[in-house]
């Protein structure tokens, strides 16, 4: 057994080390199971640190996270906690931590643990500057949303290029059910009327792309 456990890890630490597509991936999680990431853990208490360190697409927290596998998430964040804050903020080739991916694919629970851990990462940006707020707003995730702003409030003021605000970004993906809540979230006259750099407020730009009605009367 113990010999099947270490080439079990060795095969899902190498894939994540070269960055093989979501597909692979997924088959290896589900053949990496608790019990025998646990067991790894019991024989080898240093596997995680060197798999993070040489991991330098994906940490074995950043496909847990993208994944959903809260399991294993927490299995790893458990076994040893200085280690789990370090992987928290690990990014991969697009700048993305495993927030980043939790909040993409609406993965709340583990969106969740990663904030106990560590709320700071909601202000980690990728390489295109956003946060995992303004990917769990894009894909529509609005409970998501809603746990971000609550861990950290001042992230809905991060601005993307051209002075663009996480409302904006919510008109343009077409996504009313994350506008009205963070507008309800935040409420703040100056949050809701910020301009980008052509001078449009939200309600501008949702008049000029005629993509969506709000009556924010109606919300305020």
């Amino acid at each position: 057994m113990p010999i099947l456990v270490k080439l079990a890890f060795r095969e899902y630490f190498y894939t994540c080390g070269i960055g093989v597509d979501h597909a692979t991936t997924l088959s290896l999680q589900w053949r990496v199971r608790h019990n025998i990431l646990k067991q790894l853990m019991k024989e080898d208490p240093l596997a995680l640190a060197r798999a993070s360190a040489t991991c330098f697409d994906e940490t074995p927290l950043h496909i847990a996270a993208m994944l959903g596998h809260l399991d294993f998430a927490k299995a790893l964040a458990s076994h040893k906690p200085d280690m789990a804050m370090i992987m928290t903020t690990a990014i991969d080739l697009q700048g993305r931590s495993p927030l980043h991916l939790a909040s993409a694919n609406g993965h709340i629970e583990i969106v969740n643990m990663l904030l106990s851990l560590n709320s700071n990462i909601c202000l980690i940006c990728d390489e295109d500057g956003r946060t995992p707020l303004h990917l769990a707003v894009m894909k529509g995730h609005v409970e998501v949303t809603r746990e971000l702003v609550r861990a950290r409030p001042e992230v809905t003021g991060h601005k993307l290029d051209h002075g663009e605000t996480i409302l904006h970004s919510s008109v343009r993906h077409n996504r009313l059910g994350a506008l009205k809540m963070l507008v309800e979230s935040v409420r703040e006259a100056e949050f809701i009327n910020a301009r980008d750099d052509y001078g449009n407020t939200v309600l501008h730009t949702t008049t000029t792309l005629k993509q969506l009605e709000v009556k924010f009367s109606s919300i305020l």
